[in-house]
């Protein structure tokens, strides 16, 4: 009998390669001498080969065995049913050789899951899209929405069966959830597994479908569901409510519902960041000879000063009335942004009082004393009078 080569030299990778440098070698010479690729004579003997290599090398417990013992510490001898069972083509390298079939073949050469049947599912996560104002936002708000989704049968709690009556094991797959087909090769015999079409994969018939869900065991419907929208939220952000999306398959856990809020645009106020910004106008009087204004905000009305002598554009500041902060202390300010009004149609009077403000400017044009400023040097300062 001749001697083995050596599982490390087969593969071609060091003796202290890593799981995933095993794993990439391996696909590589397989995807290179898979019988039905590579129809060398050797191929098929190759790859038996360096199947038997990757079974020792990819378990970290026959590895140690023969990394100590050598062959002589691997019992199972691999021999050429062992390595074409249940193997294709397809099983490696995937649909039309596209890859992604790897899995496939791992499990079947190496004790995976192979047809073993589906296992319970999580469910779907769901988004909302949630509109609300600003004040609302500044304010947090508890809102009820009505989501779509798919919820476990009430009748039949999600069996799929007819109150009263049990799913029996599948006859055609025998329980598994999967079906075989032999083919036969000039490499020998080859067997492809599908899905049962007959139970869908489940490895269970249901005879007496319950009439409610119609014996898929979940149903469509709409729910109402409360959510808490904190002070301060900013438009974009997202809410996990747990648990709260469609109904898991087989017992699996029920998904997340995301709840995607949008702030809509007030017809006063903009929002930057957690201040709050507002323009209003004042008359030019207001802005040289200084004034009381109400002004309003997210909370109400409040009074504002106008220092004397304010420029038209400046920004005034009310304290903590702006937006909460998100999950924090305090609030952000409301930045008040002054616009000086200019009359367009004056009256005599005042086109009179104007006139003599002017000539009245113009004598003290000169006057540079900032101790004697005026009320007309206050309103030069304001509208650039010359």
């Amino acid at each position: 009998m001749p001697q083995k080569k050596d599982y490390y030299e087969v593969l071609g990778v060091p003796k202290d390669a890593d799981a995933n440098g095993i794993k990439k070698a391996y696909r590589k010479l397989a995807m290179e001498y898979h019988p039905d690729r590579n129809p060398s004579p050797d191929a098929e003997e190759k790859f038996k080969e360096i199947s038997e290599a990757y079974g020792v090398l990819s378990d970290s417990e026959k590895r140690a065995k023969y990394d100590r013992f050598g062959h002589a510490g691997i019992d199972r001898q691999y021999t050429r049913e062992d390595i074409f069972r249940d193997i294709s083509f397809d099983d490696i390298f995937g649909q039309g050789g596209a890859g992604g079939g790897f899995g496939n073949i791992f499990d079947i050469f190496f004790g995976g899951r192979g047809g073993a049947r589906p296992t319970s599912q999580r469910g779907s996560d769901l988004r909302y899209d949630l509109r609300i104002t600003l004040e609302n936002a500044a304010t947090g708000t508890e809102k009820r929405i009505d989501v779509m989704r798919v919820e476990t049968c009430d009748v039949c709690g999600g069996s799929g069966a007819k109150p009263g009556t049990t799913k029996k094991t599948c006859r055609y797959c025998d329980g598994t959830g999967q079906a075989s087909q032999v083919k036969r090769t000039p490499f020998g015999q080859f067997v492809t597994t599908s899905t049962c079409t007959h139970c869908h994969g489940t490895g269970e018939i249901i005879e007496s479908p319950c009439s409610s869900c119609n014996g898929i065991g979940r149903v469509r419907r709409p729910r109402t569901i409360s959510i808490t929208v904190p002070a301060g939220i900013e438009s974009g952000s997202r809410m996990r409510i747990p648990g709260e999306g469609e109904s898991g398959v087989r017992g699996g856990p029920a998904g997340d519902l995301y709840v995607v809020v949008h702030i809509d645009p007030h017809p006063k106020f903009k929002r930057s960041g957690d201040n709050i910004l507002y323009e209003i106008p004042i008359s030019f009087t207001q802005a040289a000879l200084g004034d009381e204004v109400m002004v309003p905000t997210l909370q109400g009305k409040v009074r504002m000063k106008i220092p004397p002598g304010t420029q038209s554009g400046s920004t005034l500041r009310l304290r903590g009335k702006g937006m909460p902060k998100l999950h924090g202390r305090g609030k952000g300010d409301q930045l008040v942004k002054v616009g000086v009004t200019v009359p367009t149609n004056l009256s005599s009077r005042e086109r009179e009082l104007l006139t003599e403000l002017h000539e009245l400017g113009s004598k003290n044009s000169g006057r540079s004393d900032k101790k004697h400023k005026g009320i007309f040097d206050k309103v030069k300062d304001v509208f650039d009078v010359d």
